[in-house]
């Protein structure tokens, strides 16, 4: 056990029950604890294997490779579809994680089988991604925009294009682009 994550488990009125239980797995399973995005991380030789977090509704253990884990029994959940690597195993109640000690510690050994292996997750590129119309249209008027909007990571590239496909309706959409432009031409992501 880290000190430095205990904070975690002591302030964390609503699932401490659960998150504790879930600790004592990871940490069963001879990974090291480490504090990452304010979360308890649990490694292998320095690699990211399984986080704890929590939310409102419920708490998980969170897989950062586990779209390649075999999930025999069903349990792994993909926040949403732009979730590339990630797959969450989603708990409300610390009867759930005691009931699937042995599935749960079966998926943190082969995590860590995947770390050992060496496997990476295969990432789409950003040209697998639909571009927005409203966007396709200003990129097709404006070379310097597309060479601007080309400069930019793939994650920043990324994150405009779901930002600009979210709104339902073409107006918001397109005051998301017309506001959005001045930064892509600085060269500045989204959130920048």
């Amino acid at each position: 056990m880290n000190p430095k994550v205990d904070f975690y488990f002591e302030n964390n009125e609503r699932w401490q029950k659960e998150i504790k239980q879930m600790r004592a797995l990871a940490l069963d399973c001879g990974l090291d604890e480490v504090l990452k995005w304010g979360c308890p991380c649990y490694q292998y030789n320095g690699a990211n294997v399984v986080l704890i977090h929590v939310f409102k509704a419920y708490c998980a253990f969170l897989f950062f490779k586990g779209a390649l884990l075999k999930d025999t029994d069903g349990i792994l959940i993909q926040q949403t579809k732009n979730v590339q690597s990630a797959r969450q195993i989603r708990f409300t109640d610390v009867k759930e994680i005691t009931k699937q000690k042995k599935i749960l510690k079966a998926y943190i050994y082969e995590a860590i089988e995947v770390e050992k292996a060496g496997l990476k997750v295969k990432l789409k590129d950003t040209s697998d991604y639909e571009v927005p119309e409203a966007f396709q249209k200003k990129l097709d008027k404006s070379a310097a925009l597309t060479k601007a909007f080309k400069a930019l990571t793939p994650g920043r590239q990324r994150a405009y294009l779901f930002y600009f496909a979210q709104p339902k309706q073409s107006q918001t959409r397109e005051a998301r682009v017309e506001k959005s432009i001045p930064k892509i031409m600085k060269g500045k992501g989204l959130n920048d």
